[in-house]
């Protein structure tokens, strides 16, 4: 249902990673794909899953580094002259921040988390904006713990929430254009990203015992839901987080 779509994904680490599990299911279904890896060390293992996946463009993005996102856009409009759909799927806090009391963070941790997380999305969407036709897309991960208080997710409860923010507003701003943008929030997977989060093992625990689903969702499930969000059946949808979390987030 993607035939001749064509879309960046950020945030493959390895073949756990939630970005690679919606490449994997984007490229199932027919898209053309673009992907980007942290640094030299992330690429030798990105670049061979990318080659496998038969992505068009392998690029270097690490968001904190001036001009390198404008040159990811720049390769894609020179590559494919326009494009489809944005994956962001990057998360980052200092770890003693992360594993301290919100009411502790520093403010340079709070500000780089903000920057990876949060702020990345609204400056992909705007580098994005004159590359995408009308129904174009944007969906970025988010996590329960925006909206609710979750034990150890910390400093990434208020970040996520602001992501969320970005992801209503970026709707109103961009829906003139044709342009929707989604959050996407899946229940605690074992990533290497969650593998930074205090006791995540109690937290996949719980999780397991109170969804309805009684069990974690994967990524191919994730990936499915994003291929959906990116189609043309998702056309009446803007603006909205999507849980994916077999139902964690309807128990008190």
């Amino acid at each position: 249902m993607l035939h001749g779509k064509r879309g960046l994904v950020v945030g493959i680490a390895n073949d756990q990673s939630i970005a690679y599990g919606c490449a994997a299911k984007l490229r199932a279904f027919g898209a053309d794909l673009a992907i980007t890896y942290l640094n030299a060390k992330a690429e030798r293992v990105v670049r061979p899953l990318g080659m496998d996946l038969g992505a068009d463009l392998i690029l270097p993005l690490d968001v904190e580094q001036p001009g390198q996102m404008q040159a990811v856009f720049d390769r894609i409009g020179d590559a494919w002259g326009g494009l489809d759909f944005v994956i962001h799927s990057i998360a980052f806090a200092p770890r003693a921040d992360l594993h301290g009391r919100v009411v502790d963070v520093s403010l340079d941790g709070f500000q780089q988390a903000m920057r990876v997380s949060c702020y990345s999305f609204i400056e992909m969407a705007r580098l994005a904006e004159p590359l995408m036709r009308p129904g174009g897309s944007l969906v970025t991960m988010s996590y329960y713990g925006a909206d609710k208080v979750v034990g150890n997710y910390n400093l990434m409860g208020p970040v996520k929430a602001a992501l969320e923010a970005s992801v209503r507003y970026l709707a109103h701003d961009l829906a003139p254009r044709g342009i929707r943008t989604y959050a996407v929030s899946p229940g605690p997977l074992r990533t290497r990203a969650a593998g930074g989060i205090a006791r995540f093992d109690d937290l996949v625990e719980s999780a397991v015992q109170r969804a309805p689903a009684r069990r974690l969702v994967d990524i191919a499930e994730v990936g499915r839901v994003v291929a959906f969000l990116v189609g043309g059946a998702a056309s009446g949808i803007t603006g909205d987080t999507i849980f994916v979390d077999g139902g964690l987030h309807n128990v008190a």
